[in-house]
């Protein structure tokens, strides 16, 4: 059998990019050896989906780097919190999370890695700590590939979700750097409108539809998935007349036409903007970005393509592409943020398959030198 490459994941969450390495129905040529994350509830559904080793940590990574040897690998993945680079942060200026691909390059050298991931919103890419990462990884030896703005879209997933992805090779594994296949991997999948020949983007209908109407408010740890996440929410009545009065692709503007008895004032007041805001979700296209909140319909577009309510837990998982026997440890809120956090596995695949590419080309270069 071949051996599998040694991945370490930083700030792994609940393992979505690693499901999209190590597991066999995504890509499979990956072995996890170790991941960090300061989220208790994340870490327990690493550590119960990912071997029973329990190699997942929950631990803040410079206290754990402070006491504790970095294991060999050959790549390592992850997302420093995008907190500090978001938009929506406001406070961002003097955020210390934005400091925190300092330790997640200290492992990349301590490890020897051959290749290191880095994935984050795409404000990452225009902000001054990209230029401080590019110039830390310049240090140790590394290259980076075209870092880009991807649209998971783009890679099988119903979902519009943009991420920058951050790719360094190490060049002194290489005679001729020219060998390293060009970043990034082809799309698989495009925008119907777009004219091409490769399939149309993946829809919400392909990945709920054949799911019930949700019963109880709780999850239900007694079922296994799906039906375990399936569950819904306690709207008031007032919700509810809010949600009946937005149409099929509606909007917080609609809302605003038909009932705006029942409409916020501070909606009404802004007349611009939101238009996601108290949307449903379409059923003939991907869903939109799913968030940590994604059960709040007043933070997005997140009310069910057809249903009078929200998306549920288990809705917002397969949207990210998790499989329903994902085993998510944690309250309902605990869940719902290591959904919205995660990497869609499907797209983490594609990426793994091109890191695949590359180490399979670095141990070549290994041979051939030993001959």
């Amino acid at each position: 059998m071949k051996q599998k490459y040694k991945l370490i994941d930083l700030f792994c969450g609940a393992g979505g990019m690693s499901l999209g390495f190590v597991d066999e129905r995504f890509n499979g040529e990956f072995e996890s050896i170790l991941a960090i994350d300061n989220d208790e509830a994340a870490v327990a559904t690493y550590n119960e989906n990912f071997g029973d080793d329990n190699h997942c940590y929950h631990e803040n990574i410079e206290l754990w780097l402070q006491n504790n040897t970095v294991p060999k690998a050959d790549v390592i993945i992850g997302g420093p919190p995008c907190q500090g680079f978001s938009l929506l942060n406001k406070n961002r200026d003097g955020d210390a999370r934005r400091q925190l691909w300092e330790p997640y390059m200290d492992i990349v050298a301590q490890s020897e890695a051959s290749v290191f991931v880095m994935e984050n919103v795409q404000g990452l890419l225009k902000s001054s700590e990209f230029n401080d990462i590019h110039s830390r990884a310049t240090e140790l030896g590394f290259e980076l590939l075209n870092p880009l703005v991807l649209n998971t879209a783009d890679y099988g997933v119903p979902q519009t979700r943009k991420r920058a992805i951050i790719v360094g090779v190490k060049t002194d594994h290489f005679d001729c750097f020219d060998v390293v296949p060009a970043f990034p991997p082809p799309p698989t999948h495009q925008n119907p409108s777009a004219g091409g020949k490769l399939p149309a983007w993946r829809t919400v209908k392909e990945f709920i539809d054949d799911l019930p109407e949700p019963e109880g408010t709780e999850v239900r740890v007694e079922l296994s998935g799906p039906l375990n996440l399936h569950f819904g929410r306690k709207p008031t009545e007032i919700s509810k007349e809010r949600y009946k009065a937005v149409p099929l692709g509606g909007n917080r503007f609609d809302l605003q036409r038909n009932r705006p008895d029942i409409t916020p004032k501070c909606w009404i007041n802004k007349k611009s903007g939101g238009t996601d805001l108290f949307g449903r979700l379409w059923w003939d296209r991907p869903s939109v970005t799913i968030r940590t909140e994604f059960f709040k319909p007043e933070k997005g577009r997140y009310l069910h393509p057809q249903s009078n309510r929200p998306i549920t837990h288990r809705e917002a998982a397969r949207l990210m592409t998790f499989p329903d026997d994902f085993k998510f440890s944690g309250t309902k809120i605990e869940i719902a943020r290591q959904i919205g956090n995660a990497v869609p596995p499907v797209f983490a695949s594609s990426i793994a398959g091109y890191i695949s590419e590359i180490l399979e080309l670095v141990n070549r270069q290994k041979i051939r030198r030993v001959a």
